[in-house]
Parts: C-alpha cells; structure tokens; sequence
C-alpha cells in the first residue's frame, strides 16, 4: 500500500508540473495621455518695444549680429551694424530692409537685431506685430535663440532654438513654426514643426507669437494656434528650454532654405516690417 500510494502521488506531481497555468483574465483600458499643465500670462507686457522713436532701434533693448559668414546656411547677405539704411524706424514702424549693393564679398544687405545681453528672457508670451515681404530668395524670420551655452559641445542645436515666424520668399502665404534641439533638428531629420497658410500676408499686418513655458511652446497667429511642442520630460537633449534665451529679427537672402528656387533681384529694396514686440510674464 505505502509503496502504491508513492506512485500515485509521483504520477500526480509530475501532471500537475506538465500542465500550464490557465493566466487570470486582464482587462487592457488604453488610458488618454495626460495633458500638460495649463499656464496663464499677465494682460500687460513687462517688456516692450513699441518702435515709437523715428531713427535706429532702441540700442537699450537691440544689438547687431554682423557679418556675411553665411550663418550655417550658405545666406548670401551682409549683416551690417547700426546702418541705418538697413534697419530704421519710422512712423511707429521698424523696418529692416535688404539692399542689392556690394558690401565686402556680398552683393547684398541687411540687418539681424537681436537683444541679448540687452534683454533675455525665460518663459512668457512673446509676441510681434509684423508684415511679411513678398519676393523670391527672401527669407524673414521672427526667432529665440539661447543666451549662454549650459548644454552639450555644441551651441547649436544643443541649447535650443524656438522659431515664432519663418517664411521664404518662393512659398508665398506658408508660414512656419518650429523648434530645434539636439535630439530634435532638421539636420537628422526629426525637427518639430508646423505649417499654417495665411491671406493678406504681405499686404496686412499679422500678430505671430509664441507661450512659452515649462511644459509647452505653442505658436499663433492672430490668436489661432497651429503649433504645439509638449516637454517629453527626457532631459536637455529633448528640453533645453529651461535657460533664459534671446529675441531675433532678421531678413536673409538666399541660403540653403531660402535661395532653393533662387533670388529675384527685381524685388529689392525688400523691407519687412514690425509694428511692435511684446512679452507677457508668465503668471506663477
């Protein structure tokens, strides 16, 4: 009996280990991402420049970046310096024109105000009022660029850049808005942008801005949204936009983007034009 009751017990154990367990039964919810925090803005600017004062720009809130190096992109401008041809104010208007004249090795001007060092910024609603140039081989651009270089080797694309406006001449009416990190860039192909198609363009004037703030850029025009950058939380490669950075206004010729089609030089003098910049604190 004791030697029969051993051998029903070791057929037993060896088909309870032969057999797999039947799994519990899981119910998969797909749960919907979690929206990021909203933020609000202060109703009055805390800093301005409202291009009241006929002459140059403020040179207490705008500086220069000069030069005709190309700037990464092959532009075929000379950026000059407080040259009042290329950036004036008149009638509560900035205007920053190109010029088809030869200018050291360049065969045209122009003018890239900037405020850094000036007037730099961390988060807020930065806004401009502006109207765009039509004309094949321009390249307008209403931007931010960070103002120290806290992140990676390189200054650019590791620190970050938020582009508010971009339009090229040969794509009349198409706006863009972006940004540019080291893991998010057109170089390697993954830059994070949007496009908008826009009436009146070059005959009216358009509000362009972007809220910028710990976990979303947005960029609008005339207050309707079309682009949205979320922080994926990943670190700086995918964020550098933690660091103060700086406000860019510039119009380029030609370049890898903008000269794709060529310059119409029968469109010079070209002038873009800004009826203000405005930014918002962002409210705690």
């Amino acid at each position: 009996m004791l030697r029969l009751a051993l051998i029903l017990f070791s057929l037993g154990a060896f088909s309870c280990k032969s057999e797999e367990p039947t799994p519990p039964k899981v119910n998969i919810i797909d749960l919907p991402a979690v929206p990021p925090k909203e933020y609000t803005f202060a109703t009055t600017p805390f800093w301005a420049d409202e291009f009241d004062k006929d002459g140059l720009p403020d040179p207490a809130k705008w500086g220069y970046d000069v030069g005709n190096s190309g700037w990464g992109n092959h532009e075929l401008q000379n950026y000059t310096n407080a040259n009042i041809k290329n950036a004036h104010i008149e009638n509560g208007v900035l205007t920053i024109e190109a010029i088809k004249e030869t200018s050291g090795s360049s065969t045209y001007t122009s003018a890239r105000i900037v405020t850094k060092g000036k007037n730099d910024f961390l988060y807020g609603r930065i806004e401009a009022k502006a109207k765009i140039p039509a004309g094949r081989g321009n390249w307008p651009a209403i931007w931010m660029l960070a103002s120290q270089s806290d992140y990676g080797t390189q200054y650019w694309p590791d620190n970050g850049e938020i582009d508010i406006l971009e339009h090229v001449g040969y794509d009349p009416g198409v706006m863009h808005a972006s940004i540019h990190t080291k893991a998010f860039n057109h170089v390697i192909g993954t830059q994070k942008t949007a496009i908008t198609t826009l009436a009146n363009w070059d005959t009216e004037f358009h509000t362009f801005r972007v809220d910028w703030t710990p976990d979303y850029i947005r960029a609008f025009i005339d207050d309707k949204q079309y682009f949205e950058f979320n922080n994926p939380k990943g670190g700086w490669e995918q964020w550098p936009f933690d660091k103060k950075q700086h406000i860019l206004m510039n119009l380029a010729i030609g370049g890898d983007w903008g000269g794709q089609k060529g310059v119409d030089d029968t469109i010079f003098p070209n002038k873009f034009q800004i009826d203000y910049v405005r930014v918002y604190a962002l409210n705690p």
